[in-house]
């Protein structure tokens, strides 16, 4: 009898433990496992998008083969960007900035729809930020860093100044010329008048009079040459981006071809001949710089000194990526006879032979520069 309810206790327990592992799997597991596999993600076509197959520079009008059109996720089309369909409407168009091979085509690069070069001036204005100008400004082989910049470096424009003294009232280099006054003598014994004030302009050099100290006598010094000028060097502008570098080239450069005379055959452009180099570029005299307004109204200052010899511009290059500013201080010979320390020559009895009365620059060899 006892084994028989022991059987039938195991055999309820049984059914039980398996009701609640069916119940278990079928509202625990099951669920979780179903929740886990995501749903298939329906596959969205790509679209074509407008390239660039070259690179352009800005203000170039685009043409059919410069854009190429590539496949591109739908997902990841930005806003600007232009599809295949809108490649007619492309061409024709300007570019506003330097443009790189395998580049998407944005709205943004291009100017308004029906705006021409021709109508939008220079190309080389569209690389003016705004409340800025360019200027340009003459420079050699030695105040041009060697004719390394290049548009889109950035320089420091020195600035170099000849300063004299001036007489006030006149306006003139010190000193001033002496005359000689005579005054009126004794009345004349008839009419009772007095002869006027007589002056005399003798050319003479108005000086000073001191006291020598050996004699003790009063000695009138005049200069023994023209007053000197004082020199002083500064930085006059920081970071300044170059624009260009030599003359521009001239858009309508059909324009100066010669023009056709009826009966006569078109005249054919000059070529060099078969064989021969081309000629040598001109070494660039000019560089162009985008300044300030007011930076633009100090260089036209000191460019028209410097027609009179009267001051000197320099640049220095600086290094790429480089748009930090220094307080740097105006350079004379006093400041750099103490700044690095320069001695004054002392006076000794010996000399070099034959005398050296001034420094020759070192003369360079003219060559071209590398293309």
């Amino acid at each position: 009898m006892r084994l028989g309810r022991l059987l039938i206790i195991l055999a309820v327990l049984l059914l039980i433990g398996m009701a609640v592992v069916f119940v278990f799997y079928r509202f625990v597991i099951l669920p979780r496992s179903t929740a886990a596999t995501p749903a298939p993600t329906p596959t969205i076509p790509p679209v074509e998008i407008l390239m660039l197959a070259q690179s352009v520079s800005k203000g170039a009008i685009l043409e059919a083969n410069m854009l190429v059109p590539v496949p591109w996720q739908q997902n990841l089309v930005a806003p600007g960007m232009l599809r295949a369909t809108e490649l007619e409407n492309m061409v024709g168009r300007v570019v506003k900035y330097d443009l790189q091979q395998s580049t998407p085509l944005l709205t943004t690069m291009l100017l308004s729809e029906g705006e021409t070069l021709s109508s939008a001036g220079s190309p080389w204005a569209l690389s003016i930020p705004p409340g800025m100008v360019a200027v340009s400004i003459p420079v050699s082989r030695l105040s041009s860093v060697s004719y390394a910049p290049r548009p889109g470096d950035h320089v420091d424009v020195i600035a170099s100044l000849l300063m004299v003294d001036v007489d006030t009232d006149f306006q003139a280099m010190t000193p001033n010329q002496s005359g000689v006054v005579t005054a009126s003598g004794p009345p004349d014994p008839t009419s009772g008048e007095r002869s006027p004030l007589t002056v005399a302009i003798s050319n003479g050099i108005y000086g000073r009079v001191i006291i020598d100290p050996v004699l003790n006598q009063a000695v009138y010094l005049v200069p023994s040459e023209a007053q000197r000028p004082r020199m002083v060097s500064h930085m006059l502008l920081q970071d300044v981006v170059v624009l260009q570098i030599g003359d521009f080239p001239l858009a309508n450069t059909a324009a100066e071809q010669p023009a056709a005379v009826e009966g006569q055959p078109t005249p054919i452009p000059t070529q060099p001949a078969s064989g021969q180099a081309p000629p040598p570029t001109p070494l660039p005299d000019i560089i162009t710089l985008i300044v300030r307004p007011q930076d633009a109204v100090a260089l036209n200052f000191i460019l028209l000194a410097q027609s009179r010899m009267a001051t000197q511009l320099s640049l220095a290059l600086r290094g790429a990526n480089d748009t930090s500013r220094e307080n740097t201080l105006p350079v004379t010979l006093g400041f750099l006879l103490e700044q690095y320390q320069i001695p004054i020559p002392a006076k000794v009895p010996y000399s070099l032979t034959p005398r050296i009365d001034d420094l020759s620059p070192v003369l360079l060899p003219v060559t071209q520069p590398t293309q």
